[in-house]
């Protein structure tokens, strides 16, 4: 067996492994992503909670100050009502608008903590439903990761052993350079020679669609590694016969068609004669 042909069977056996492979990847990346939305709920829930019981606490100092304040308005007053000079009274009276006006910012404070409070809690039970959803979907998501894995386990393992298998027979550099182009170009790392015009000696790469030559075509028929001079992939054919003619077998380096030497003419008269 050539080391074309041996490429291609461990290529195509690897080919198998990475098409159920990408099934378990895209589950993988799906669980993953569902995941990510879920822990972001999470951070978002946890986030709003820590700001309701800080805006409570807020609004709890603003109404324990404006109570004081109250206190302290309500003594001003009847201080007020005992107060022996109009200069006392204005005293107290103008001590009293301060308080008050201290008071109300307060309250309006306290005001604006329970506004908060109020969207905030709407926003917690929103992400707390959301967060409960995306559990579910993680939930789901790791049940059709482990169906999955699960299904192909026995497949995949059956392919590694060949591969494993096959690798141990190709010679260690030419199966690097397999295994770089595979993971440069995956499903393109190896092309199959496509014939366009057997008679006019017209092949094409079947990966990039360049021309190959019929030099190109007698190297691969000989078993020899060979790679397409513009895109780089590993050039393979199933059966020789199938892609090349007699004459291209027998074409020249210069890719010169043999030609049939035809008799002249004139000798042929002088036969007759």
């Amino acid at each position: 067996m050539t080391v074309t042909a041996q490429l291609l069977k461990f290529f195509r056996v690897d080919q198998q492994l990475r098409g159920l492979q990408t099934r378990l990847t895209a589950a993988d990346e799906f669980l993953a992503e569902q995941e990510r939305q879920h822990g972001d709920l999470e951070a978002k829930h946890t986030k709003l909670a820590t700001s309701v019981r800080q805006a409570k606490a807020a609004q709890q100092a603003a109404e324990t100050e404006a109570a004081a304040l109250e206190t302290k308005m309500a003594s001003l007053r009847e201080q007020m009502n005992v107060a022996r000079t109009n200069k006392d009274y204005s005293a107290f009276l103008s001590e009293l608008n301060a308080l008050k006006a201290r008071k109300d910012e307060f309250e309006k404070t306290a005001i604006g903590h329970m506004e908060q409070i109020e969207s905030m809690t709407k926003q917690q039970g929103e992400a707390e439903t959301a967060k409960a959803e995306r559990h579910g979907m993680v939930h789901k998501a790791k049940g059709d990761r482990t169906a999955k894995a699960t299904e192909i386990k026995d497949r995949v393992d059956e392919l590694k052993g060949q591969r494993e298998a096959l690798a141990k027979e190709i010679p260690a550099d030419t199966l690097k350079l397999l295994n770089e182009l595979i993971h440069k170009r995956g499903d393109e790392a190896m092309a199959h020679v496509e014939e366009l015009d057997r008679r006019n000696h017209e092949w094409t790469c079947g990966s990039c669609n360049m021309a190959v030559t019929v030099q190109v075509i007698n190297m691969i028929t000989q078993g020899r590694l060979t790679r397409c001079t513009n895109c780089g992939c590993i050039l393979f054919t199933e059966n020789p016969d199938d892609v090349v003619s007699k004459k291209a077998k027998k074409a020249d380096d210069d890719d010169v068609p043999a030609k049939r030497v035809k008799k002249p003419k004139a000798a042929t008269k002088e036969a007759k004669v």
